[in-house]
């Protein structure tokens, strides 16, 4: 497919040869009783040679022979040669032997394609038949050859996929995952394994956040006049965009103010240390 790009905004495509960030693995058997995994996931690598970036990309989804229906963006993520980004998505809950560590994006928030949102606890990937789209953008893909894929994998008995048949389907206790390059074959590229997520070691990031079990941190998570009020003595203050980028640090005492005037209109997550024991919130500066 159409991997050899690097993306600038919404729209624009300017080739970037050998710079592929492609579907690297699937694995749909998240928190299933007597699963591996207690999430599913989906796994994102860059295959080529050069720095890679996705600016205003999605993951979209689909059931085996139905439309693409839901989909997530992505943050404005760059990827070194061999660098993953892993994905966290939705978990059954009965069971899974182990967690996801640090993953870089932690899906709670899908988005329907008349606009309006599907909020749960991320989306259950279909176990043993679906297809994952990653799309330059967020208009509905089509299909494997529709003008915004990137990549494609149509998994089981899906009806689309990239090549002469679909990938093999996953186990409660094993993924799909690229091992034969991109050969632009879901049957050949990828193989059933056990599962390997990996993440390229940045912070997690939830589209949502229970405040409500980190009492103590931050008083106005709605930041209206500049400044992070913070409840109690707070260490090792971190303040990171969406994508992971750490933008300011600080410590300070019960009842004091952060100034983040520098900081643009938009989401953060902010960590720190209260009591000796690690909270994070999610903030909106308005």
């Amino acid at each position: 497919m159409k991997k050899v790009f690097t993306f600038i905004g919404l729209v624009s495509i300017a080739a970037f040869f050998n710079a592929q960030i492609v579907i690297n693995e699937v694995y749909t058997g998240g928190g299933i009783l007597g699963a591996a995994i207690t999430n599913d996931f989906i796994e994102l690598k860059n295959i080529g040679t050069s720095a890679a970036s996705l600016n205003g990309a999605t993951i979209q989804y689909a059931s085996s022979t139905g439309a693409f229906t839901q989909y997530n963006t992505l943050p404005n993520i760059s990827l070194a040669p061999g660098q993953t980004y892993l994905i966290q998505q939705g978990s059954d809950g009965l069971g899974g032997l182990i967690n996801l560590v640090n993953p870089n994006l932690i899906v709670n928030v899908l988005l329907n394609f008349d606009g309006s949102p599907s909020v749960g606890v991320g989306v259950g990937l279909a176990l043993t038949s679906g297809k994952i789209a990653l799309a330059s953008n967020a208009t509905q893909v089509t299909g494997p050859t529709s003008a915004n894929v990137l990549d494609f994998v149509g998994y089981g008995l899906a009806n689309q996929f990239e090549g002469a048949g679909a990938a093999p389907s996953p186990t409660i206790l094993n993924s799909i995952t690229r091992t034969n390059g991109d050969t632009n074959n879901n049957n050949i590229d990828f193989t059933v394994t056990l599962p390997t997520p990996q993440s390229s070691g940045t912070l997690a990031v939830n589209d949502i956040t229970d405040v409500s079990k980190k009492p103590g941190f931050i008083k106005n998570s709605l930041v209206k006049t500049d400044e992070i009020v913070f409840a109690s003595d707070v260490e090792n203050i971190k303040v990171y965009t969406l994508s992971g980028q750490l933008v300011k640090t600080a410590s300070v005492k019960g009842g004091s103010a952060l100034n983040v005037a520098e900081l643009q209109k938009g989401n953060y997550i902010v960590t720190g240390t209260v009591n000796n024991q690690p909270v994070s919130q999610k903030i909106l500066k308005d």
